[in-house]
């Protein structure tokens, strides 16, 4: 190849890898939504109120539901987990009640153990963000009260879960 060749070829390879470079518009994805409601804990308007048990969409949310056979409160309830420690530092003397739930698998003993195991990790992600251990009670049904009767696994997700239950506001 003579001269003349050789250096339109490499002009033209340069050109083409150029146009190829051009960083091209990406467009987001949607992301899934997150099984629960997240909602901003009562965003600078101050201290909880009881009244704000029944009207912050936060609070409002008071069941944590867990994976089969796990203890680990799940990231996309850490917003809850923050929603209520700050209720229990604003209401110092409010209590609750974390009820430990199984779903129908397993013997009785086990599913009591990891019942407490589950509201342990819940009271545990509380203490984490600032709420009190004295404010905190855990209780564990085990397969005891389910809120599902059928025999599936759609069933035995809504009896996986530990709810938050204030027994003094």
């Amino acid at each position: 190849m003579n001269k003349t060749v050789r250096i339109a070829l490499v002009a033209l390879l340069c050109v083409g890898a150029a146009a190829c470079s051009k960083k091209q518009e990406v467009k987001p994805q949607p992301q899934e939504q997150p099984a629960v409601e997240q909602a901003p804990a009562n965003s600078g308007a101050g201290k909880y109120t009881p009244a704000d048990l029944d009207t912050d969409a936060c609070l409002r949310q008071r069941v944590v539901y867990f994976d089969f056979d796990k203890d680990e409160v799940k990231p996309e309830f850490q917003q809850i987990m923050q929603c209520h420690a700050k209720y229990l530092q604003d209401r110092p003397t409010s209590q609750m009640r974390l009820e430990g739930n199984t779903d129908e698998r397993g013997t009785r003993e086990y599913n009591l153990g990891l019942g407490e195991r589950r509201g342990n990790a819940v009271s545990s992600a509380l203490q984490a963000n600032g709420g009190s251990a004295s404010q905190i009670s855990v209780i564990s049904y085990g397969k005891e009260k389910p809120v599902c009767r059928e025999h599936n696994e759609d069933c035995w997700s809504k009896n996986r879960r530990v709810n938050i239950v204030y027994t003094a506001e």
